[in-house]
């Protein structure tokens, strides 16, 4: 069932990745001693769902063999509530929404990837505008909440004539802490799912491919940054357009559904200083 010494090389990648989550940790007040009780709680709730012998929930015994937390703890986190949910914030899933639709379905663009100006009032702008956008994902929130939120994270902006452009090719806030935490959590989530996924499982895995290079000027990691901020964006937006066309589709049937997240990132930091090589061979996606 588990081995009783994991293999160092997992124990050396976990080290690797809990870094910048303990970086994050430390920014944020987030105290050890805060996040190791949060932390039995998780193992605790994932042995609970996820390790069970049969379709009846496992004792408290075998929670604590299987996750080295103390009976009595099992017991107590057992009887709480988890703390937070899965899913991502309604005001964060209609914003995406928002985006998604005013960048794919006309009359919000002028072709799928090009979100148009819209005007602010339908008084104005009738089915081309932004009122009408708010209408089409919800009937329930009005769109002047919705555009005044907006101003604020950076997401639009109002033109002197009174139209409304979208200032973000995603949902991506450039402000508003809560809504970027939001998506840290499920972005990072469903990638690290991918992961565990691809590392313990037998089956087809997930797409998870990167390259990486560690020799290269700041010059040209700008150079990169640019590449990927606009071909990356057509790729995710050619993505959007056809999940877009495929929920339409497949609205009509009876079928369970699943969510899927598609992704893409960037990063560079700074490495030792090394000497070009003349030889030096490309390095091949991981």
């Amino acid at each position: 069932m588990h081995s009783p010494t994991p293999p160092t090389s997992l124990l050396q990648a976990l080290r690797r990745v809990m870094r910048p989550l303990v970086r994050l940790m430390v920014r944020k007040g987030v105290t050890y001693t805060y996040f190791s009780d949060m932390l039995k709680g998780v193992f605790v709730e994932v042995a609970e769902q996820e390790f069970r012998l049969d379709a009846n929930a496992p004792s408290d015994s075998r929670i604590s063999l299987l996750t080295g937390v103390h009976r009595k703890d099992v017991k107590r986190l057992r009887s709480q509530s988890p703390d937070v949910g899965d899913d991502l914030p309604a005001a964060v899933s209609l914003g995406a929404h928002l985006v998604s639709t005013w960048q794919t379905t006309p009359p919000f663009c002028t072709r799928p990837g090009d979100p148009a100006p819209l005007a602010r009032l339908a008084s104005t702008g009738g089915e081309r505008s932004f009122d009408a956008l708010v209408a089409r994902v919800s009937k329930d929130i009005r769109a002047r909440v919705v555009l005044d939120e907006w101003l604020r994270l950076g997401i639009a902006r109002v033109d002197e004539h009174d139209h409304v452009h979208l200032e973000t090719a995603a949902f991506v806030p450039q402000k508003g802490f809560d809504e970027k935490a939001a998506y840290f959590g499920h972005n990072v989530h469903d990638h690290a799912c991918a992961a565990v996924h691809n590392l313990t499982t037998e089956g087809a895995p997930y797409f998870e491919r990167s390259v990486h290079y560690d020799a290269l000027s700041a010059a040209s990691i700008a150079r990169l940054r640019d590449a990927v901020s606009s071909e990356g964006m057509q790729a995710l937006l050619a993505f959007n357009t056809l999940a877009a066309d495929l929920e339409a589709q497949d609205a009509r049937s009876a079928d369970a559904r699943q969510r899927v997240t598609i992704g893409l990132y960037f990063y560079s930091e700074a490495t030792a200083a090394t000497v070009p090589s003349e030889d030096a061979a490309p390095k091949i996606p991981a």
